[in-house]
Protein backbone atom coordinates (compact mmCIF):
# COMPACT_ATOMS: atom_id res chain seq x y z
CA UNK A 1 0.00 0.00 0.00
CA UNK A 2 1.33 3.46 -0.86
CA UNK A 3 2.58 5.47 2.16
CA UNK A 4 0.07 8.26 1.51
CA UNK A 5 -2.88 5.82 1.52
CA UNK A 6 -1.68 4.17 4.73
CA UNK A 7 -1.37 7.58 6.39
CA UNK A 8 -4.86 8.60 5.27
CA UNK A 9 -6.41 5.40 6.63
CA UNK A 10 -4.61 5.81 9.95
CA UNK A 11 -5.75 9.42 10.18
CA UNK A 12 -9.34 8.44 9.45
CA UNK A 13 -9.23 5.79 12.16
CA UNK A 14 -7.88 8.30 14.68
CA UNK A 15 -10.62 10.79 13.77
CA UNK A 16 -13.33 8.16 14.25
CA UNK A 17 -11.99 7.31 17.69
CA UNK A 18 -11.36 10.90 18.67
CA UNK A 19 -14.97 11.89 18.11
CA UNK A 20 -16.77 8.72 19.16
CA UNK A 21 -19.27 6.42 17.51
CA UNK A 22 -21.96 9.05 17.16
CA UNK A 23 -20.47 12.26 18.32
CA UNK A 24 -21.35 15.31 20.34
CA UNK A 25 -24.99 15.65 21.25
CA UNK A 26 -26.07 12.85 18.91
CA UNK A 27 -24.23 10.07 20.74
CA UNK A 28 -26.33 6.96 21.11
CA UNK A 29 -27.47 5.87 24.54
CA UNK A 30 -25.54 2.90 25.87
CA UNK A 31 -27.92 0.61 27.75
CA UNK A 32 -26.22 -0.96 30.76
CA UNK A 33 -28.82 -3.72 30.98
CA UNK A 34 -27.42 -5.16 27.75
CA UNK A 35 -24.24 -6.24 29.56
CA UNK A 36 -23.62 -8.76 32.29
CA UNK A 37 -20.47 -7.20 33.73
CA UNK A 38 -19.57 -3.51 33.45
CA UNK A 39 -16.39 -1.80 34.65
CA UNK A 40 -16.02 1.98 34.91
CA UNK A 41 -12.31 2.76 35.22
CA UNK A 42 -11.81 6.30 36.49
CA UNK A 43 -8.87 8.68 36.69
CA UNK A 44 -7.98 12.21 37.68
CA UNK A 45 -10.03 13.81 34.90
CA UNK A 46 -13.22 12.68 36.64
CA UNK A 47 -12.39 14.73 39.72
CA UNK A 48 -10.82 17.67 37.88
CA UNK A 49 -14.30 18.97 37.02
CA UNK A 50 -14.98 19.26 40.74
CA UNK A 51 -11.86 21.35 41.21
CA UNK A 52 -9.48 18.64 42.42
CA UNK A 53 -6.04 19.28 40.84
CA UNK A 54 -4.78 16.63 38.46
CA UNK A 55 -1.31 15.17 38.77
CA UNK A 56 0.41 15.40 35.41
CA UNK A 57 -1.88 17.64 33.35
CA UNK A 58 -1.85 21.43 33.02
CA UNK A 59 -1.61 22.87 36.52
CA UNK A 60 -1.01 19.40 37.96
CA UNK A 61 0.31 18.90 41.47
CA UNK A 62 3.64 17.46 40.35
CA UNK A 63 4.32 20.47 38.17
CA UNK A 64 4.17 22.61 41.31
CA UNK A 65 5.76 20.33 43.90
CA UNK A 66 8.67 17.92 43.92
CA UNK A 67 7.39 14.48 44.87
CA UNK A 68 10.75 13.72 46.49
CA UNK A 69 9.88 16.29 49.16
CA UNK A 70 6.25 15.30 49.75
CA UNK A 71 5.17 11.98 48.25
CA UNK A 72 7.61 9.15 48.77
CA UNK A 73 8.69 7.05 51.72
CA UNK A 74 12.10 8.70 51.78
CA UNK A 75 10.48 12.11 52.30
CA UNK A 76 8.27 10.72 55.06
CA UNK A 77 11.22 9.11 56.84
CA UNK A 78 13.18 12.35 56.57
CA UNK A 79 10.46 14.79 57.68
CA UNK A 80 7.08 13.23 58.51
CA UNK A 81 5.63 16.51 59.77
CA UNK A 82 6.31 18.24 56.45
CA UNK A 83 4.71 15.40 54.50
CA UNK A 84 1.66 15.28 56.74
CA UNK A 85 1.26 19.07 56.52
CA UNK A 86 1.23 18.75 52.73
CA UNK A 87 -1.38 16.00 52.78
CA UNK A 88 -3.55 17.95 55.20
CA UNK A 89 -3.57 20.77 52.64
CA UNK A 90 -4.63 18.28 49.96
CA UNK A 91 -7.39 16.87 52.19
CA UNK A 92 -8.68 20.35 53.01
CA UNK A 93 -8.70 21.28 49.31
CA UNK A 94 -10.63 18.14 48.41
CA UNK A 95 -13.23 18.78 51.12
CA UNK A 96 -13.97 22.13 49.47
CA UNK A 97 -14.88 20.27 46.25
CA UNK A 98 -18.22 18.61 45.57
CA UNK A 99 -19.08 15.53 43.47
CA UNK A 100 -20.61 16.44 40.10
CA UNK A 101 -23.34 14.90 37.98
CA UNK A 102 -21.00 12.23 36.63
CA UNK A 103 -20.09 10.98 40.09
CA UNK A 104 -23.75 10.90 41.10
CA UNK A 105 -24.78 9.12 37.90
CA UNK A 106 -22.34 6.29 38.58
CA UNK A 107 -23.97 5.84 41.98
CA UNK A 108 -27.41 5.77 40.35
CA UNK A 109 -26.27 3.14 37.84
CA UNK A 110 -24.99 0.93 40.64
CA UNK A 111 -28.29 1.29 42.48
CA UNK A 112 -30.12 0.19 39.34
CA UNK A 113 -27.87 -2.62 38.11
CA UNK A 114 -26.02 -5.29 40.07
CA UNK A 115 -23.12 -5.87 37.67
CA UNK A 116 -21.56 -2.39 37.71
CA UNK A 117 -18.07 -2.14 39.22
CA UNK A 118 -16.07 1.05 39.68
CA UNK A 119 -12.27 0.89 39.75
CA UNK A 120 -10.50 4.15 40.47
CA UNK A 121 -7.00 5.56 40.43
CA UNK A 122 -8.26 8.54 42.45
CA UNK A 123 -7.51 8.96 46.13
CA UNK A 124 -9.85 11.89 46.82
CA UNK A 125 -12.99 10.02 47.96
CA UNK A 126 -15.41 12.02 45.80
CA UNK A 127 -16.91 8.84 44.37
CA UNK A 128 -17.79 7.57 47.82
CA UNK A 129 -19.24 10.94 48.78
CA UNK A 130 -21.55 10.60 45.76
CA UNK A 131 -22.78 7.21 46.97
CA UNK A 132 -20.63 5.07 44.66
CA UNK A 133 -19.43 1.67 45.85
CA UNK A 134 -15.79 1.68 44.79
CA UNK A 135 -14.64 -1.86 44.12
CA UNK A 136 -10.92 -1.10 43.96
CA UNK A 137 -8.98 1.98 45.03
CA UNK A 138 -5.81 1.24 43.11
CA UNK A 139 -3.66 3.93 44.69
CA UNK A 140 -5.12 4.12 48.18
CA UNK A 141 -7.00 6.96 49.84
CA UNK A 142 -6.36 10.37 51.35
CA UNK A 143 -8.82 9.41 54.06
CA UNK A 144 -6.91 6.50 55.59
CA UNK A 145 -3.64 6.21 57.50
CA UNK A 146 -1.52 3.23 58.44
CA UNK A 147 1.27 2.02 60.66
CA UNK A 148 2.51 -1.39 61.85
CA UNK A 149 -0.78 -1.80 63.75
CA UNK A 150 -2.82 -1.66 60.55
CA UNK A 151 -4.96 0.71 58.49
CA UNK A 152 -7.47 3.14 59.99
CA UNK A 153 -10.01 5.59 58.60
CA UNK A 154 -9.45 9.30 59.23
CA UNK A 155 -12.08 11.09 57.20
CA UNK A 156 -13.74 13.52 59.58
CA UNK A 157 -11.81 16.67 58.60
CA UNK A 158 -8.91 18.02 56.59
CA UNK A 159 -6.71 17.98 59.67
CA UNK A 160 -5.64 14.54 60.81
CA UNK A 161 -7.28 13.25 63.97
CA UNK A 162 -3.86 12.10 65.17
CA UNK A 163 -0.40 11.94 63.67
CA UNK A 164 1.09 9.19 65.79
CA UNK A 165 -0.34 5.82 66.67
CA UNK A 166 -1.37 5.68 70.34
CA UNK A 167 -0.42 2.00 70.49
CA UNK A 168 2.96 1.71 68.75
CA UNK A 169 4.06 5.36 68.71
CA UNK A 170 4.87 5.36 64.97
CA UNK A 171 4.04 8.25 62.71
CA UNK A 172 0.81 7.50 60.83
CA UNK A 173 1.55 7.40 57.14
CA UNK A 174 -1.16 8.28 54.56
CA UNK A 175 -2.51 5.04 53.05
CA UNK A 176 -1.53 6.10 49.54
CA UNK A 177 0.67 4.49 46.92
CA UNK A 178 3.41 7.08 46.70
CA UNK A 179 6.14 7.40 44.12
CA UNK A 180 8.66 4.55 44.48
CA UNK A 181 6.12 2.37 46.34
CA UNK A 182 5.07 -1.05 45.15
CA UNK A 183 1.38 -1.26 44.29
CA UNK A 184 -0.97 -3.31 46.45
CA UNK A 185 -0.90 -6.62 44.58
CA UNK A 186 -4.14 -7.92 46.16
CA UNK A 187 -6.05 -4.79 45.08
CA UNK A 188 -4.66 -4.97 41.54
CA UNK A 189 -5.30 -8.70 41.21
CA UNK A 190 -8.94 -8.21 42.17
CA UNK A 191 -9.27 -5.36 39.68
CA UNK A 192 -7.69 -7.47 36.91
CA UNK A 193 -10.23 -10.23 37.47
CA UNK A 194 -13.09 -7.74 37.14
CA UNK A 195 -11.63 -6.17 34.00
CA UNK A 196 -10.93 -9.54 32.41
CA UNK A 197 -14.55 -10.59 32.92
CA UNK A 198 -16.14 -7.33 31.75
CA UNK A 199 -18.17 -7.17 28.55
CA UNK A 200 -18.31 -3.35 28.76
CA UNK A 201 -15.23 -1.36 29.79
CA UNK A 202 -15.55 2.40 30.19
CA UNK A 203 -12.47 4.53 30.80
CA UNK A 204 -13.31 7.90 32.36
CA UNK A 205 -10.88 10.80 32.63
CA UNK A 206 -7.66 8.81 32.70
CA UNK A 207 -4.50 9.58 30.77
CA UNK A 208 -3.68 5.95 30.11
CA UNK A 209 0.02 6.41 30.86
CA UNK A 210 0.37 5.32 34.50
CA UNK A 211 1.37 1.68 34.73
CA UNK A 212 0.41 -0.91 35.79
CA UNK A 213 -3.10 0.60 35.84
CA UNK A 214 -2.77 1.58 32.17
CA UNK A 215 -2.67 -2.12 31.31
CA UNK A 216 -6.35 -2.58 32.19
CA UNK A 217 -7.54 -1.12 28.89
CA UNK A 218 -5.31 -3.56 27.00
CA UNK A 219 -6.66 -6.45 29.07
CA UNK A 220 -10.28 -5.43 28.52
CA UNK A 221 -9.80 -5.18 24.77
CA UNK A 222 -8.01 -8.53 24.58
CA UNK A 223 -10.86 -10.07 26.59
CA UNK A 224 -13.45 -8.88 24.06
CA UNK A 225 -15.15 -6.09 26.00
CA UNK A 226 -16.95 -3.24 24.28
CA UNK A 227 -14.54 -0.35 24.71
CA UNK A 228 -15.75 3.19 25.44
CA UNK A 229 -13.64 6.17 26.46
CA UNK A 230 -14.99 9.33 28.13
CA UNK A 231 -12.33 12.02 28.02
CA UNK A 232 -12.10 15.60 26.82
CA UNK A 233 -8.74 14.92 25.15
CA UNK A 234 -7.18 12.17 23.09
CA UNK A 235 -4.35 10.33 24.81
CA UNK A 236 -1.96 7.43 24.32
CA UNK A 237 -4.63 4.83 25.10
CA UNK A 238 -7.41 6.25 22.90
CA UNK A 239 -6.60 3.96 19.98
CA UNK A 240 -7.69 0.99 22.12
CA UNK A 241 -11.29 2.21 22.22
CA UNK A 242 -13.98 1.70 19.61
CA UNK A 243 -16.00 4.65 20.89
CA UNK A 244 -14.52 7.83 22.33
CA UNK A 245 -16.74 10.52 23.82
CA UNK A 246 -14.91 13.83 23.76
CA UNK A 247 -16.92 15.26 26.62
CA UNK A 248 -16.33 15.97 30.30
CA UNK A 249 -17.37 13.14 32.60
CA UNK A 250 -20.31 15.14 33.96
CA UNK A 251 -21.82 14.98 30.46
CA UNK A 252 -20.38 11.83 28.91
CA UNK A 253 -21.41 9.50 31.71
CA UNK A 254 -25.04 10.53 31.31
CA UNK A 255 -25.14 8.59 28.03
CA UNK A 256 -25.07 5.35 30.03
CA UNK A 257 -28.59 4.36 31.05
Amino acid sequence: MAPCRRWCRALAKRRRCSAGREFGGSIVTIAIDGFSSVVFFTGAGLSAESGVPTYRGRGGIWQQYNYEDYACQRAFDRDPQKVLDFHELRRTRVLSCEPHAGHRHLGALQARYAGVAVITQNIDGLLQRAGVRVTSELHGSLWRCRCRCGVRDDAAAGVYRERRCARCGEWLRPDITWFEDAVDSAVFDHARRLVGAADLFVSVGTSGVVWPAAGFAHLARESGARMVEVNTEENEASALFGECLRQPASEGLLHFK
